[in-house]
């Protein structure tokens, strides 16, 4: 389970990367090629916040890879490694918009645009976050439910 958890937590912060630096930006600015885009936010003394992104993916990749290493260095429940990693998928939507927000706003200043998200990768992050959210509720719930069981 650790080791699933931890290929989806890798797999939501390079789709994150790409939606950030790549995607959202072709969506954005529909006809202009990449090195374009960034030549123009260049020359608009704006930014997309490439550090920001990159930190932003190696921590998420470090807190999945965290859940990994504790639960080969000691015997976790499936339970309890489903919800840390439940977890991480959580805070990717909130960290996600933080990191992305630098690029949006580089974006909306160079090319007088709204900051959001054009391309549809972003929905699609947040649309796993909010299903981990739903699916940690629903095991903690459950959890709760079996303790006040009488056997």
């Amino acid at each position: 389970m650790a080791a699933i958890g931890f290929v989806v937590v890798v797999a939501y912060t390079v789709v994150g990367a790409f939606q950030i630096l790549v995607w959202n930006p072709l969506a954005a600015v529909p006809g202009m090629a990449l090195a374009d885009i960034y030549s123009a936010v260049d020359r608009a003394k704006e930014s997309l916040a490439i550090p920001r992104v990159l930190v932003w993916s190696v921590v998420g990749i470090a807190l999945g890879a965290a859940v990994l290493v504790a639960a080969l260095r000691r015997p976790l429940s499936v339970r309890t490694v489903l919800a840390l990693e439940l977890l991480v998928l959580i805070l990717g939507a909130p960290s996600h918009w933080m990191a992305s927000f630098p690029a949006g706003m580089g974006l909306a200043d160079t090319f007088a645009i709204s900051g959001g998200d054009y391309s549809p990768w972003g929905r699609l992050l947040y649309g796993v976050s909010a299903l981990s959210l739903i699916s940690l509720t629903t095991l903690a719930f459950r959890r709760s439910r079996s303790r006040r069981k009488p056997e």
